[in-house]
């Protein structure tokens, strides 16, 4: 279940939205802040646009695992306004049939970057 998470950071840290992509469920739901994406279709928007203009990268710092679902602590380093930044994050997974079909992420200050 681990390994699940470990290949979306890194394809997420490649920034290769068609594997990111890969690794949810069609009807998958992924909220950060006021933030939700629902589908592949909105999840390629929601990831592409960030990657783009924040340029972000994610270090997992700690994984706990309960049946389907994954918790994580991250570190996220990204560029805002020409300054980097680094913010921690609490991440929570409901994972089906190997793929990521939801995600919750609390990201400690703003989630909301203009």
């Amino acid at each position: 279940m681990s390994e699940i998470l470990r290949r979306h950071v890194a394809a997420f840290n490649n920034r290769d939205v068609s594997a990111l992509l890969a690794g949810f469920t069609d009807d998958a739901v992924w909220v950060t802040g006021t933030t939700v994406a629902r589908g592949r279709a909105e999840l390629a928007d929601l990831f592409e646009s960030a990657m783009t203009r924040l340029l972000p990268t994610l270090t997992i710092d700690e994984i706990l695992l309960d049946g389907d679902r994954v918790a994580a602590q991250l570190t996220e380093r990204l560029t805002h306004d020409g300054e980097e930044r680094t913010f921690p994050i609490a991440a929570f997974y409901r994972v089906r049939n190997g793929c990521i079909a939801a995600a919750k992420i609390y990201r400690e200050g703003s989630a909301e970057l203009a």
